[in-house]
């Protein structure tokens, strides 16, 4: 496996997801970094957006999954978001981190995140 990595770190979305109520009416923000493992070698060599991974559109798909249908866990999140990351059959491997800023905690805390690594499974 290559040792090349794309990263996108602070995307910043605000989403609907969690078990109580009041987080699927009002909404908070989710901070999403996402590490994809590939090899660059090709776009290295012809400078040529076509043979990586576009960050930007990356960004852009996993805003939309951020912001639409809401689920119950950041865990369920952060699969889906993996999955949109290994839909470009050139990533071997991603690895998701959701942050949940303003989870429903009622103590002073930092952060609270999840996060996923999933690899490309190979043809049975």
């Amino acid at each position: 496996m290559s040792a090349d990595r794309i990263e996108l770190r602070g995307l910043k979305v605000r989403g609907y997801h969690g078990v109580f109520d009041f987080e699927r009416r009002t909404g908070q923000d989710f901070v999403i970094d996402a590490v994809l493992e590939l090899d660059l070698r090709p776009a290295a060599a012809s400078d040529d957006v076509a043979d990586t991974v576009h960050y930007g559109e990356l960004a852009e798909r996993l805003a939309a999954v951020v912001s639409g249908d809401p689920v119950n866990l950041i865990e369920t999140l952060a699969g889906r978001l993996a999955g949109v990351c290994l839909a470009d059959a050139r990533v071997a491997a991603a690895t998701v981190t959701v942050h949940k800023p303003q989870a429903p905690i009622p103590l002073e805390f930092a952060d609270v995140a999840v996060v996923v690594r999933r690899t490309r499974e190979e043809p049975a």
